[in-house]
């Protein structure tokens, strides 16, 4: 080979090793941008982990507001039986049964709303630790001991996701409250 074919070659390897290096920098910025992106949103995640405020709040109204509805129903039943029947013996003692079993439900109800909360906040919180751990390669134990997450949290992301979701049903006991798993 020529000497001018020789320099022909390697300026023709230049250039393609010029564009090959602009173009792995242009991926490594997009790669840096996005990773410190990802690393942002999960740290946001496990700085406030859970529900809002608004969204617990909305929650909370919501089952009760279902749960007071079935008992309003149960006692409109009552009521207009008694009226259709002109019989009220029974009545009041329904009533006041109703209101019992309604307020032992809707303490149950905003105790599985207390946890379905507090599973959504750790849940979330493993959730970004397993997300860190990942963009910067390092186990999540270690991680979650240096960010002083106890060490028996961890292995609960497993737990989670196997299925811990709030449910409503409507059985043959009435309307039933809870959560899956």
């Amino acid at each position: 080979m020529g000497r001018g074919a020789q320099a022909q070659t390697q300026a023709m390897i230049d250039q393609q090793l010029a564009q090959q290096n602009a173009m792995n920098q242009q991926i490594y910025s997009s790669s840096q941008s996005l990773g410190s992106a990802a690393a942002s949103g999960y740290q946001n995640r496990l700085a406030n982990p859970g529900y809002t405020s608004a969204e617990k709040s909305a929650i909370t109204n919501l089952s009760q507001s279902a749960l007071s509805s079935a008992f309003n129903t149960l006692a409109q039943n009552a009521a207009t039986r008694t009226a259709r029947t002109r019989n009220s013996a029974g009545y009041g003692e329904l009533i006041d049964s109703l209101a019992r079993t309604q307020g032992q439900d809707q303490a149950n109800l905003a105790q599985q709303n207390q946890i379905a909360f507090g599973n959504a906040a750790r849940s979330d919180s493993l959730s970004a630790l397993g997300g860190l751990s990942g963009l910067y390669g390092t186990n999540s134990s270690l991680l979650g001991r240096a960010l002083g997450v106890p060490a028996q949290l961890l292995d609960a992301r497993a737990r989670n996701a196997q299925g811990s979701g709030f449910r409503i049903g409507f059985g043959p006991g009435g309307l039933s409250f809870g959560l899956n798993g």
